[in-house]
């Protein structure tokens, strides 16, 4: 959509199936799901306006099935990628724990707490669940939203358009109402299910990119802190500035994009992975060699039983160590399930387990060496190369968060929940290896904020606690939803699931709210800002394009404004952005009216985002002739791990190519010359020599009286934000002398 401006189209996802009649005419009925999550349903018989796509075909950057050789390859890339805050987890979870006097009763339960922890929710609920939930091959939060948005009508709908979706449009994309669960039923028709469904994917959104805040600091931080085990004369504040400098050198060098040192990631992360547990069995032998009687359940009623409130704070820290387990779902676009799969249960999991039970070993023996409850637990010998790879570990685990974040925010601009930032490419081969000048700054800003100001590891932690434990309550609430309304699931598996799964993870985010006073605000504080920057442009993007779609212009008075005195059309190629579907912008009457000329070849250009990573190169451009002389219509589709640049001839030849093939077309359809046919063709040819130009809307609100406070207030910060994001038309690579914004004020 053009973020920047009034006249862009946001997003949009679309299921379309067509009936052709004896006649040759057809029926397209399409269910459009607008960037600011409206579903405006259409039946649309013949319109004018109506552009039919070919049937989408989507296509995914890695299709699941691929040869055992390719999945083992892409298993080991996953090491750099996937697992870098999940394997560096060890780093921290000890220290943040705030232990008084542990004995080894204590110990042995909160090991059997992470041996669980690790088991139901890293093995079970993701690798076994959630991965299977995926989205066209993506996951993550915003992906579980996707997915139930596109098998269930449950988009943000104004009551109005809710009456205009036509029972056949229903039917046919949604299935009927006897086929539906009753949950699904519920949410169809209650409008606050709906806003709260909706809140809660943008506080899972919000979460993951505090996520991406917490993880550099808390990873680089607890690494570089080894340095104090063997010079004991270094302060706290030097490791503070320390690992301060590693982030700020590791942001710098986002633009340059992870694929020229992402060779480096995965032999790391493989030598961490292997090093780690080979240090914890002998730290088992050397120490507690029955450390696995821990595993039994009842260390863990035993441990409640006998610290009570203690115990229950104590979570906050034990639940990092499933840290980063969303990035196995999260990731999931990036590789395939079976690669993911095979990384995390041959490597990863007994990787942690065999670490922590090392860990543990050793802290029976050395019970109040827990605030540095990693590198004591390292011997002396091999404590150097162990540093080493720790550090440049823990700088892995910040950059897989990093690019999370950069490709989050991306996801969320071009759906339209987002100001319109710059977002770059870094990669020719990976379209979604994305990096954002602005998003970049200010991450390394509030990076180096929590390590400066919030040096001390357990405030940190308890702020990651939130951050982790909420992410997954979020991803436990969504996959529920999920096996009710789009698998079906036995009402009795579903309550299993729910019950263990909310429960623990109820159990955990109850613990770590509890420290919001001792750093636990931050990732609230975060998250709240961003909850309002992104429900603020989604109100203001809802306002406009009610008032888009109470003043469109049909064809009828398009036909009426073109035949008014003084009205010329000047030569040249024109591409007039509007985003509507079954009309024209209000912007295009206000320019007809002032400028008092059209360009001789308009294309009323739709640029329409899917929620879908890819759409097919032959599917992205669609074009149709409206009905009037030089006036036609094109949609631009594309996903939303797609790139969009309009620049040069390449984008320009497929548009007329696409025309002469709609124009020849027709001839074939209604009766026609063939000489007017090729005169069609040569003002064609003739006005793309003339120039092209691109217009689009730049518009404001005008707030009246009328307006109440929370709206006045809401449409105010919305124009604060929409004065400051960037123009559209740049990132769609239009050349700066074919630019025109034409300004028009919209009534509140």
């Amino acid at each position: 959509m053009l973020g920047g401006g009034g006249g862009g189209q946001g997003g949009s996802g679309q299921e379309l199936r067509a009936a052709d009649s004896a006649a040759n005419k057809r029926e397209f009925v399409v269910n459009v799901e607008s960037s600011s999550s409206n579903r405006h349903s259409l039946n649309l018989r013949n319109s004018a306006f109506f552009i039919p796509p070919p049937p989408l075909t989507i296509t995914t950057a890695h299709p699941e099935e691929r040869g055992r050789w390719e999945t083992v390859v892409l298993a080991y890339k996953t090491l750099g990628v996937v697992f870098g805050g999940l394997v560096t987890s060890p780093l921290y979870v000890y220290p943040s724990m705030p232990l008084k006097s542990p004995t080894e009763q204590d110990y042995l339960g909160i090991y059997s707490i992470m041996f669980w922890t690790l088991t139901l929710i890293g093995v079970v609920k993701y690798t076994s669940i959630a991965l299977k939930a995926d989205d066209q091959g993506e996951g993550g939060t915003f992906a579980l939203y996707s997915l139930l948005c596109r098998n269930m009508n449950i988009g943000i709908l104004s009551s109005k358009q809710a009456q205009t979706n036509s029972s056949l449009s229903h039917s046919v994309l949604h299935g009927s109402t006897e086929n539906k669960s009753r949950l699904g039923i519920f949410f169809e028709r209650s409008i606050v299910a709906r806003r709260v469904l909706l809140f809660i994917a943008m506080l899972g959104t919000c979460m993951l990119i505090g996520d991406g805040i917490l993880t550099p600091a808390i990873s680089v931080l607890s690494a570089m802190d080894g340095i104090r085990a063997p010079f004991p004369s270094v302060s706290k504040s030097l490791v503070e500035a320390l690992s301060a400098g590693v982030l700020v050198v590791l942001f710098l060098l986002q633009k340059f994009g992870t694929s020229r040192v992402s060779f480096m990631f995965s032999p790391i992360m493989g030598a961490w992975t292997l090093c780690t547990p080979l240090v914890g069995i002998y730290s088992i032998i050397q120490h507690y060699p029955s450390i696995f009687k821990a595993l039994s359940p009842h260390y863990i009623f035993r441990f409640f039983w006998r610290n009570g409130k203690e115990g229950w704070l104590l979570l906050g820290g034990t639940v990092l160590c499933i840290t980063g387990s969303e990035a196995l779902f999260a990731d999931l676009g990036h590789f395939n399930r079976s690669s993911i799969q095979i990384a995390f249960l041959l490597t990863i999991y007994p990787s942690l387990v065999l670490t922590y039970a090392g860990q543990t070993a050793y802290l029976i023996k050395n019970p109040n060496d827990h605030d540095d409850g990693f590198y004591k637990f390292i011997p002396t010998t091999i404590y150097w190369p162990i540093f080493i790879i720790a550090t440049l570990a823990a700088v892995v685990a910040s950059q897989s968060l990093i690019s999370a974040t950069f490709s989050v925010i991306k996801q969320s601009v071009v759906l339209d929940y987002f100001p319109k930032i710059k977002v770059v490419h870094t990669s020719s081969n990976k379209e979604g290896e994305v990096y954002s000048p602005e998003v970049n700054c200010i991450l390394m800003i509030l990076c180096v904020a929590v390590i400066l100001i919030f040096g001390d590891g357990k405030d940190i932690g308890n702020a990651f606690g939130v951050v982790v434990s909420l992410v997954m309550l979020i991803t436990t609430i969504l996959l529920t939803l999920v096996m009710i309304m789009i698998w079906r699931t036995p009402p009795w598996l579903v309550a299993i699931y729910f019950f263990i799964f909310f429960t623990m993870e109820g159990v955990y985010a109850s613990a770590v709210l509890s420290k919001i006073p001792e750093g636990g605000w931050i990732p609230f504080a975060i998250s709240f800002i961003l909850a309002f920057i992104m429900f603020g442009w989604f109100y203001g993007r809802q306002k406009k394009i009610e008032y888009e779609l109470t003043h469109k212009i049909d064809l009828g008075r398009l036909g009426i404004l073109l035949s008014e005195p003084g009205i010329q059309r000047v030569p040249g190629f024109c591409f007039f952005y509007t985003n509507i579907q079954d009309g024209l912008t209000p912007i295009l009457g206000h320019y007809i009216k002032n400028m008092k000329s059209l360009h001789t070849v308009t294309i009323f250009t739709t640029l329409r985002y899917l929620l879908v990573p890819k759409v097919a190169a032959h599917e992205r451009i669609v074009v149709n002739k409206l009905g009037l002389e030089g006036v036609y219509g094109c949609v631009i589709q594309y996903g939303y791990a797609d790139s969009l640049n309009l620049e040069g001839d390449d984008f320009l030849s497929q548009v007329t190519d696409s025309l002469q093939l709609c124009i020849q077309n027709c001839s074939g359809c209604v009766t026609s010359d063939h000489e007017e046919v090729q005169e069609e063709i040569s003002t064609f040819e003739e006005a793309k020599l003339a120039g092209v130009v691109h217009i689009r809307g730049k518009t404001r609100f005008y707030i009246g009286n009328n307006c109440g406070w929370f709206e006045r207030s809401m449409l105010a910060f919305y124009e604060f934000l929409h004065s400051n994001c960037r123009s559209a038309l740049p990132a769609l690579g239009v050349p700066l002398p074919q630019r025109i914004e034409v300004g028009m004020l919209y009534e509140a």
